[in-house]
């Protein structure tokens, strides 16, 4: 009787042990995918989306101003078979007066949603995107691309684009308005020649 008893208890042990083995359990928890509930909204991994707002002001001016001016003169005195006085001079003058001003002003405001591409090394987000608008035939295109330090991410999950290290901003507009100002061929090739 004991034995049976031993055996059954036995089987049942070795049963339990083979249920145990076949019954996998995984945690609820991974890291690399867990967000809290109050946690922000910032973006941190690749394919999160950050809206960059644009903000670039530049402005440049050189001015240059250049004067020379140079003189020679040659004077002779001679006596000819009359007895006369005779003078003659030479003189030249060389003079330059030079002045340039160049100056440029550049202004881009813009929201952008760019996309997490890759994650670097360093924690920090290398992020990509691009924006199309058409108005009436009109093509307005916003590329960006660059990095930004995760704590440069706003709780609302905004970047400034003067915050994004390695900034690569292209603005480009084309259609009607972009064509008309564009020079004629004709002026490019007298500037190219110079006049």
């Amino acid at each position: 009787m004991k034995t049976r008893l031993q055996r059954a208890m036995l089987a049942a042990l070795a049963a339990a042990t083979m249920a145990s083995l076949a019954a996998w359990g995984e945690s609820l928890y991974r890291e690399d995918t867990f967000r809290s509930m109050v946690a922000d909204n910032k973006a941190r991994k690749v394919g999160d989306a950050i809206t960059v707002l644009v903000f670039e002001n530049s402005s440049a001016t050189a001015a240059a101003d250049t004067k020379a001016g140079r003189g020679a003169g040659l004077g002779f005195e001679f006596i000819d078979s009359l007895h006369r006085n005779r003078v003659a001079s030479i003189a030249t003058h060389n003079d330059f007066d030079g002045r340039g001003t160049t100056q440029r002003v550049g202004r881009l405001l813009a929201q952008i949603a760019v996309t997490v591409v890759a994650i670097e090394p360093n924690g920090e987000l290398r992020i990509a995107g691009q924006q199309l608008l058409e108005i009436n035939r009109e093509r307005q295109q916003i590329k960006l691309e660059g990095r930004v330090r995760p704590h440069d991410v706003t709780d609302a999950n905004t970047v400034l684009s003067t915050r994004v290290a390695d900034a690569h901003i292209i603005y480009v507009g084309d259609g009607d308005v972009a064509l008309r100002t564009r020079p004629t061929w004709w002026h490019a090739l007298l500037t190219w020649f110079g006049l």
